[in-house]
């Protein structure tokens, strides 16, 4: 698990910074300067604007007694995508875009949910209550 979050940090960015400078020298610097720039702030605006639609929900299923389970999901794929989105890089761009959009964030739910059941089936899932 270490060794999978060390090359995650290293190497994430450096091919990040490659595809920039790539970009960079296809497009000249001020193409790719804005690029990042408008990125970063329409990604901060969709995480902001479903952000606040998704607590709205959870504070309507609250209200009605039941528990948000849906609602924190899509609030976490919000906070992990915007999160990605602020970061400058074209992967983590993508990535963020898929998870922040309704729709790309519901075709992840849904494999997030099948490859949690298989785990959970094939016992290699542990729920742990702390």
């Amino acid at each position: 698990m270490f060794a999978r979050l060390v090359l995650m940090f290293t190497l994430i960015p450096l091919i990040e910074l490659i595809l920039l400078f790539r970009i960079a020298e296809v497009t000249g610097w001020e193409f790719t300067l804005a690029l990042v720039v408008a990125t970063g702030l329409a990604g901060a605006y969709l995480a902001k604007s479903q952000g606040r639609q998704i607590l709205g929900k959870i504070r309507a299923e609250l209200s009605e007694g039941r528990l948000p389970g849906e609602e924190l999901v899509n609030g976490l794929c919000v906070l992990v995508g915007g999160a990605l989105l602020l970061t400058p890089g074209i992967l983590t761009d993508i990535t963020g875009f898929i998870l922040v959009i309704p729709f790309t964030r519901n075709l992840i739910k849904k494999y997030l949910r099948k490859k949690f059941e298989g785990m959970i089936r094939s016992g290699r899932a542990d729920i742990y209550y702390g």
